[in-house]
């Protein structure tokens, strides 16, 4: 071995150490387990632990509320993701034109959601959808809107979560949407206003693909973390109305720490990764076929 490939080792190393040791031996662990018929039984004595390879994926797979789950999970990643990028994008272009002595203020306001605890503003998020006393009824009532029972009807509760979490989410990918934009030349807009493009074409042929990138980058974080939803209807809603928000994160929770399944727990949350690095290799494909990866 050459001794820059040795050098280059030790530097990487650590960081490759400390990947096996928190990803590939809690995946490898987890498939494992999921092949057993772990349980609460076998927790306290693991005599009574057994082998049953792929049961828990055919039991899982004939299990309504599963595919109930995996749809509210697809339903609020098709329609959350899109909507975050969309806002977050049209949030950080909008700020690109803002005065530099103001971009720092509006930029912190824009994010202090990010931060701030989820638990603490779900539940004031309760109050604001409150049927009765909620504010956002009360603004419908003054356009002679009748109350919508936000998160007891299961038509809305969804919807009412990816409000949500679209609010709370969206001015993390500003912030990098911001940095791309900062990056791309004014020689380039200024190209395009003189060989005549109106807004549309300078955002379509500029804008876009200066922020190829950056939009890849804020699509799988966006999309991986709103296949991991979970916080938001244990808090607000408890999978309900007639387990109309139940995903695939709750319903994994309830198996493995409610029902003690923790084998079959382990085949769902393996299902969830299986599908979430599919998703994410078809983006990078897209990407690199659209050159902007």
């Amino acid at each position: 071995m050459r001794r820059g490939s040795k050098a280059g080792w030790a530097f990487a190393g650590p960081a490759l150490a400390m990947l096996t040791l928190f990803f590939v031996v809690p995946v490898l662990l987890a498939f494992l387990l999921s092949l057993t018929d772990f349980d609460l039984y076998a927790l306290a004595d693991t005599a009574d632990l057994r082998f049953i390879g792929f049961g828990n994926y055919g039991d899982l797979l004939q299990t309504p509320l599963f595919w109930k789950a995996l749809g509210n999970t697809f339903y609020f990643v098709i329609v959350g993701v899109p909507l975050s990028i969309g806002l977050s994008l049209g949030a950080a272009m909008l700020l690109n034109g803002v005065a530099s002595s103001l971009v720092g203020f509006f930029r912190t306001a824009l994010f202090a959601p990010v931060v701030t605890t989820l638990v603490a503003v779900a539940v004031i998020w309760n109050y604001l959808l409150h049927t009765r006393y909620g504010m956002l009824n009360y603004g419908l009532e003054a356009l002679g809107i009748d109350p919508v029972d936000w998160l007891g009807d299961p038509n809305w509760a969804m919807p009412a979560i990816i409000l949500f979490a679209v609010w709370k989410n969206f001015g993390y990918n500003m912030v990098i949407l911001l940095a791309g934009l900062q990056t791309i030349p004014n020689d380039l807009y200024e190209a395009a206003r003189i060989d005549g493009a109106n807004g549309w074409d300078r955002f379509r042929h500029v804008t876009l693909p200066g922020l190829g990138p950056m939009l890849l980058l804020v699509s799988v974080l966006t999309m991986a973390g709103y296949f991991q939803l979970f916080a938001e209807p244990y808090v607000m809603t408890q999978g309900g109305p007639v387990e109309s928000t139940v995903s695939v994160l709750y319903f994994m929770y309830e198996q493995g720490f409610k029902w003690w399944n923790l084998g079959f727990a382990s085949a769902v949350a393996f299902i969830l990764f299986v599908i979430m690095f599919v998703l994410t290799a078809i983006q990078y494909w897209f990407a690199q076929r659209r050159g902007a990866a």
